[in-house]
């Protein structure tokens, strides 16, 4: 009707101006919403250009610092010749425990010195013993049964090491009844596996570990599975010096926490602390500990020197990249092409 009517020129002209003004405003809102995802698409192409250039931070989670709180632990075994040497080292040792001592530790003792090691040693950490039979009483001459040690204080034993299963000629079925006979003292257990020299080379290990583990554990329901830890011990590394390389052990161990979840499922599995033995030394602790899945030590030789066990007691944790961090390290590590690239991108998107 306005445009019809030639009595209001100016009306028309005003009306005109403004629609084709709003029609202006809305062609501005889509052109800069295109722009922006052109931008968009042109930044995110960039970006996965530059991850090329980008090298791969593979830094794995220590135990120390995530689920699991490591446990470092001493097996005496024939050792020391006299009480007063037992009483020398227990004090070196409990001197190295400190509040900065990042995980748990224990000894395991001969029998002779349980208790005055236990006195040097006080509520500090735990005396174990290296052994207990699977009988509650009766003639049995020479054996230590679990009641006995509970009676004393003890609350943890080894069982299955393979000095016991090879000297001894322990089977499965007996360090099974081990386990079993602690469990029902209400007492803790450090289940020791491992594998031959032979056994190894000829690709067993799995098939080896998880025998052990299936065989020793057998009866152990899973609510007593927070009294279990398991040690795998490489019987080839056990007392020559040889060490099995990180690699070697994380990859064990991954075996084992698969065979745990297999038996008793995914968060048991997660919660068992795995660890590993075998000539660690203070060089070797370190590289050890820094996997995700070895959260101790089972120390022999080096437990009997204070000085040594010091220093696998108080083990450097490895320091893992978190959130705040991660870019930082990153950004550090990228070639000067790809920091130009990152660099553009951010002023297109308007960042920089």
């Amino acid at each position: 009707a306005v445009q019809s009517s030639p009595s209001h020129p100016h009306l028309f002209c005003i009306l005109w101006k403004e629609t084709f003004s709003s029609s202006l405003v809305i062609f501005d809102q889509y052109l800069f919403l295109y722009q922006f995802i052109m931008k968009f698409s042109i930044a995110a192409s960039l970006l996965a250009t530059a991850s090329a250039f980008v090298p791969s931070v593979n830094v794995e989670k220590s135990s120390a610092l995530f689920a699991r709180k490591p446990f470092i632990t001493g097996n005496w075994k024939l050792n020391p010749s006299t009480k007063e040497e037992a009483i020398a080292l227990a004090t070196s040792v409990t001197s190295a425990v400190t509040d900065e001592t990042p995980g748990d530790v224990a000894i395991f003792v001969p029998f002779p010195f349980i208790e005055c090691v236990s006195n040097v040693v006080g509520d500090k950490f735990p005396v174990g013993a290296e052994m207990v039979s699977p009988n509650m009483k009766g003639a049995f001459t020479g054996d230590i049964s679990a009641p006995m040690l509970k009676s004393c204080g003890v609350e943890w034993a080894l069982a299955g090491h393979s000095e016991r299963r090879t000297i001894n000629a322990e089977t499965d079925e007996y360090i099974n009844g081990q386990c079993l006979a602690l469990i029902e003292n209400d007492m803790s257990v450090i289940l020791c596996i491992g594998e031959t020299l032979e056994e190894y080379e000829k690709g067993l290990v799995g098939a080896v570990c998880e025998m052990q583990l299936k065989k020793g554990l057998c009866g152990v329901s899973p609510e007593d599975m927070s009294k279990v830890v398991i040690a795998y011990e490489p019987v080839w590394a056990i007392g020559t010096g040889k060490v099995a390389t990180p690699e070697i052990a994380q990859s064990v161990h991954e075996i084992c926490r698969g065979v745990i979840s297999e038996m008793y499922g995914p968060q048991i599995a997660e919660d068992c602390r795995i660890l590993y033995g075998g000539s660690v030394s203070p060089e070797s602790v370190d590289g050890l500990m820094a996997k995700p899945d070895i959260d101790g030590t089972l120390v022999g030789g080096a437990s009997l020197d204070g000085e040594k066990f010091g220093r696998i007691i108080n083990f450097q944790p490895v320091e893992v990249c978190n959130d705040e961090n991660e870019e930082e390290v990153a950004e550090s590590d990228i070639p000067e092409k790809s920091g130009r690239k990152r660099r553009f991108v951010k002023s297109l998107l308007g960042l920089s």
